[in-house]
């Protein structure tokens, strides 16, 4: 048998490290060196079966309200756009998730607000329109020193190899360019997660759904956070009532972070907030 030898434990010439006291330090350190980790949900067996109910009646509203073949005409077919709209609590408690918020608050600089929320199908054996790399700031060829966005992609089903998990290439948040197609041969890395998990993601990181080789299609919920510099991409706050929320809730949807129309609504906005 193989022996490996063990991973090195001992250093010198090193004045300062990071510590990690918690499973959410550690997912933290981990996105920001190389741009990707999985996080658990905490979420019980009742309440992602609730989720997965769910799921499948918000995409039959959806697809009845859109039309079919309107949504496959337009590549929109295996996408639900702003699950949230639609009344089900699942979607608000998958947005608002205390361990997903708590990792956030870690990786984003003060206040951040979710950008998008969109309920993802990847079809049994089929290309769809997450498979292919991407950026989920797209078009985007700049770094910074800290996270601006972070995707948050709830896994409604397992992720697997074979129903074409998510692929990651890592720590490519840290540069400009998309790698060269030699590059993503030798480096990609495809994340399995079970079901309940979400996979955290700097959005600058490329990543790509994969081909979905079994009969059934693999479901995720797809969350964007970001610093509030960006125009969100249906607007959430016009879709819920701020009565049934809290106000850290009404923070992160987006409630009071439209532009004025004036120069009037600005001075009194500001005013408000005094």
């Amino acid at each position: 048998m193989t022996q490996y030898p063990a991973i090195p434990t001992l250093s010198y010439g090193i004045s300062k490290q990071n510590q990690s006291k918690s499973d959410i330090d550690r997912i933290v350190e981990q996105i920001r060196v190389v741009g990707y980790a999985v996080l658990d949900s905490g979420f019980g067996d009742d309440e992602l079966l609730s989720i997965s109910e769910d799921f499948e009646a918000a995409r039959a509203i959806y697809v009845d309200a859109h039309g079919e073949s309107r949504l496959k005409e337009i590549d929109e077919l295996n996408t639900i756009r702003c699950p949230l709209s639609l009344g089900f609590d699942s979607f608000l408690k998958l947005a608002v998730n205390a361990r997903l918020l708590t990792t956030i608050d870690q990786l984003i600089f003060g206040i951040y607000t979710l950008n998008q929320q969109n309920g993802i199908i990847n079809p049994p054996g089929q290309r769809y329109n997450q498979a292919a790399w991407h950026r989920d700031l797209p078009y985007q060829h700049f770094v910074s020193s800290r996270p601006i966005a972070i995707n948050a992609l709830f896994c409604v089903d397992p992720f697997l190899q074979e129903n074409g998990a998510t692929f990651v290439l890592p720590a490519s948040h840290k540069s400009e360019e998309f790698p060269s197609a030699d590059f993503v041969k030798a480096n990609a890395v495809q994340i399995c997660a079970p079901a309940g998990s979400y996979i955290l993601l700097d959005c600058m990181t490329y990543h790509s759904g994969g081909l979905n080789q079994t009969d059934r299609p693999r479901r995720a919920v797809n969350h964007i956070y970001n610093i509030p510099y960006f125009r969100q991409q249906i607007s959430i706050p016009r879709q819920l009532n701020p009565e049934t929320l809290t106000d850290s809730q009404r923070q992160i949807l987006g409630f009071g972070q439209s532009e004025d129309g004036s120069a009037s609504d600005y001075l009194e906005s500001k005013r408000k907030r005094l």
